[in-house]
């Protein structure tokens, strides 16, 4: 899984790179596949499900799921960029948004705060903490600032399938009480919204959007649950 998610880091970089004005959403994907098979791993999105791209590309108010297309990227944008890949078998699975240019301090703030309050789950991930530990450390941080975690989407279990139990809740829920063993692998991913919780979903089954059209921003990693504490697996 180490290795699947070196892929999926190096190939989350060149994307993050490549979101300039201009560019569409569907040469970020072309871009994403392109690395990921030569690093020697296989799409995990592409056709998973149907979903036909090998990256989400979520721009502004689209939370997660965006579908590559002709859109053009505009100085201000923010993208939220999804992917994983497959390496002997096991997947690896990330996100970042990214700015397109100079962006304003409002969305600035929110992308900085989404990727704080990953920073603050996966600080739980150690033996003997609860997947409940996990949640509260994201809505706190999250909540703190003035934002809405969507209740919606959730984390997941990952490894040999892209999407494995436990399902891994970015909020509170008294009903997830399990455990963190040694050697569990947890895909951490905080969806946080400007404004309110509420989000849609597009006529083309997959784009998720916030239902009153602020900003949205999605970190992610794949993490194992290491015997001292967390091991980013998709770390660069």
């Amino acid at each position: 899984m180490r290795r699947a998610g070196r892929v999926v880091a190096a190939t989350l970089a060149r994307v993050r790179e490549a979101c300039v004005p201009g560019a569409t959403t569907a040469e970020l994907d072309a871009l994403a596949e392109r690395t990921i098979r030569e690093a020697g791993g296989v799409p995990s999105f592409l056709g998973y499900r149907g979903f036909p791209a090998s990256a989400c590309v979520s721009v502004n108010d689209e939370v997660v799921h965006g579908i590559p297309g002709d859109r053009r990227l505009e100085e201000g944008d923010i993208v939220g960029i999804d992917l994983g890949a497959i390496v002997d078998g096991y997947h690896g699975d990330a996100a970042v948004t990214a700015p397109v240019g100079r962006i304003g301090a409002g969305a600035e703030r929110l992308v900085r705060v989404t990727r704080e309050a990953l920073e603050r789950g996966i600080a739980q991930v150690r033996p003997g903490r609860r997947l409940l530990d996990v949640a509260r450390a994201i809505q706190t941080h999250v909540e703190r600032h003035g934002y809405s975690v969507v209740r919606e989407l959730v984390g997941h279990g990952i490894g040999r399938s892209m999407h494995e139990p436990p399902q891994v809740p970015n909020f509170v829920d008294q009903a997830e009480q399990t455990v963190l063993e040694a050697g569990m692998t947890l895909a951490i991913e905080p969806m946080v919204n400007e404004g309110e919780a509420e989000i849609t979903r597009d006529d083309d089954g997959w784009t998720i959007r916030t239902r009153d059209g602020t900003l949205s921003a999605h970190w992610e990693h794949t993490v194992a649950v290491g015997p001292q504490g967390p091991m980013i697996l998709t770390a660069p």
